[in-house]
């Protein structure tokens, strides 16, 4: 196995699991909290939202280290899609298939970003607008009322045994069982 193969494909547990407790533990023992919406606030207070809300009064300077980590993920998804694509599309499973194609999303399994939800025309349509507009506003009021995204609670929180984590976690599955099970269906259907 070359390395584009062994790159491309899903690695297992064994490694990704403990690259990830590395990482925790040295932000951990660093001091420094783990998070995507923390660069989102950082960026806030660095623009001036600090004169008009008190939740973006902090030393932002401590935090820009953030935006490394999100630079090397937009990174990261761009050199996986374009180098490390499996040409055969993602394995899902032929149930999940089905129920995509019923809701209009006939090439789920052979593309990685279906045209009907991933497309500039999918963007102007008003299913496009609602799940963009209405899924932002969502995540973002979630993100703050939960204080931190899903990356920050499942990952960071609950390594540090925190129960509002657990807790955050919890809602943040019921809210995706929710959107898929019943606000999708309604909005492609």
């Amino acid at each position: 196995m070359n390395l584009q193969e062994f790159l491309s494909q899903p690695w297992p547990w064994y490694v990704a699991g403990p690259l990830i407790t590395i990482t925790m533990a040295t932000l951990l023992l660093i001091g420094r909290r783990f998070g995507v919406s923390s660069t989102f606030k950082t960026a806030c207070a660095i623009g001036g939202a600090g004169s008009r809300c008190d939740f973006f009064q902090f030393d932002w300077r401590r935090e820009t280290w953030n935006f490394v980590f999100l630079f090397g993920t937009i990174l990261g998804g761009v050199i996986a899609a374009i180098w490390l694509r499996d040409p055969n599309g993602i394995a899902l499973n032929p149930q999940t298939v089905a129920d995509l194609a019923q809701l209009g999303i006939p090439e789920a399994g052979s593309s990685y970003l279906p045209e009907r939800i991933f497309s500039w025309s999918a963007l102007a349509s008003p299913e496009g607008l609602i799940m963009l507009l209405g899924g932002g506003f969502l995540v973002g009021f979630g993100a703050r009322w939960a204080d931190g995204c899903t990356s920050g609670h499942a990952i960071s929180g609950l390594s540090n045994l925190q129960w509002p984590s657990l807790l955050a976690v919890i809602g943040f599955f019921a809210g995706g069982l929710l959107t898929t099970h019943v606000l999708l269906p309604l909005i492609l259907g």
